[in-house]
């Protein structure tokens, strides 16, 4: 006897949570755009194109920038173990999950990991980079971007002249930043940046964009050990990536599609307005919280995140009965809080196509009736006012 299968039919969501982000209707038809093959003349021109738009939203002249096949957490295995060698000195920044994470993989590829730690919702200082650096002769400084655990927008002004004024190379994971605020690699001297499509830039996770500068190039080259992955190996990709063509694997053909057409509706609507969208919705999004009693995890402002916000779950409630109530009855994800925060912090995403008025304010009337919160009306009043500045 056969089982039977119901025909797929996912549930309505409204991504609003650490990601995945909601994607465009145009970006979801791209996906349903027949194959081609992965060295047809036509794919490579499309790839030709990706890797320009690329450039464009990365605010790059660097030749090699390409995909890693693979989600985020792919890009920042490749970034790390294309930038060291097992033995060589790192230096990782640490303020939340994933700087965590780099650690480890650091780890695991047998780098001597120095680390350089700050509190949660606090963002690593200049100060300490160099510090660190004044005690290890380091070939890689890592750092996030944007720490989606925390909600930390980490700047980066001044970071790369101090690491290479000590001689190493720059690496940043701008995953959730990547397509919603400035990354700047050229003008902030990063050598190497690593994102993934998913938030956003607003396509489905798969494909993990990564960027090096010539320095960086220069010394994956001037390895002695090949890189330990062959899979996650800079020079293989860029074989395929780069004038060669050649086969490394299989490529992401409909992803492929889904990609260049989220890049294609950035450039339309130009980085500076994307910027600008985000930061407004964000804006708003906190008004709102704050009139509400809501309290966000990270108390400066200068250094929130505008594609990702945490706030503290409020005395009294269940951070998972709320959740919950906000799947069920609304349709609407967030997320529940990591590592430190882990069931103490909601983590609200605005990326990409969710960064919306019309989400901003769905969700703050969502909450408010879960909680039933009795100010629900002077917070949405609250958002009105950044939109109407």
């Amino acid at each position: 006897m056969t089982d039977a299968y119901s025909t797929l039919s996912p549930s309505p969501r409204l991504l609003l949570g650490p990601g995945p982000s909601e994607i465009a209707p145009r970006v979801l038809r791209a996906c349903a755009t027949p194959l081609l093959g992965y060295l047809d003349p036509e794919y490579i021109t499309l790839m030709d194109e990706t890797q320009t738009l690329l450039r464009y939203v990365f605010h790059t002249d660097n030749e090699w920038t390409m995909c890693v096949p693979g989600t985020g957490m792919a890009g920042m295995e490749a970034a790390l173990i294309n930038a060291f060698e097992p033995g060589e000195d790192v230096v990782v920044c640490v303020s939340g999950v994933f700087g965590e994470r780099m650690v480890d993989v650091a780890r695991r590829a047998g780098a001597r990991v120095t680390r350089v730690d700050a509190e949660w919702g606090t963002a690593v200082q200049p100060e300490q980079v160099a510090e660190a650096l004044r005690g290890v002769k380091a070939k890689v400084v890592a750092i996030v971007h944007a720490e989606t655990s925390t909600g930390v927008l980490q700047p980066l002004e001044g970071i790369g002249r101090i690491v290479h004024e000590a001689g190493a190379l720059l690496l940043v994971d701008c995953v959730t930043s990547l397509g919603g605020m400035p990354v700047d690699v050229d003008e902030r001297g990063i050598d190497i940046a690593y994102s993934g499509t998913q938030k956003c830039i607003g396509a489905p996770p798969s494909l993990a964009p990564l960027t090096m500068s010539a320095a960086a190039v220069e010394a994956f080259q001037a390895r002695k050990t090949p890189v330990q992955s062959f899979y996650l190996d800079a020079g293989q990709i860029w074989r395929y990536w780069g004038p060669e063509r050649a086969y490394h694997q299989t490529g992401m053909i409909n992803m492929l599609y889904a990609l260049r057409e989220a890049l294609v509706i950035i450039k339309e609507e130009g980085l500076e307005a994307r910027y600008a969208r985000h930061l407004r919705n964000q804006r708003a999004l906190i008004a709102g919280l704050e009139a509400m009693g809501l309290r966000p995890a990270v108390e400066d402002a200068a250094i929130r995140l505008p594609s990702l916000t945490t706030v503290m779950v409020p005395e009294g409630a269940s951070d998972k009965a709320v959740r919950d109530g906000l799947l069920t009855k609304y349709g609407i994800e967030i997320g529940g809080g990591l590592g430190k925060y882990a069931g103490k912090a909601w983590r609200i995403g605005l990326m990409g196509y969710a960064s919306q008025r019309s989400n901003v304010m769905l969700l703050l009337s969502a909450l408010g009736d879960l909680l039933t919160n009795e100010r629900v009306d002077e917070g949405l009043a609250a958002a009105s006012g950044v939109y109407a500045a």
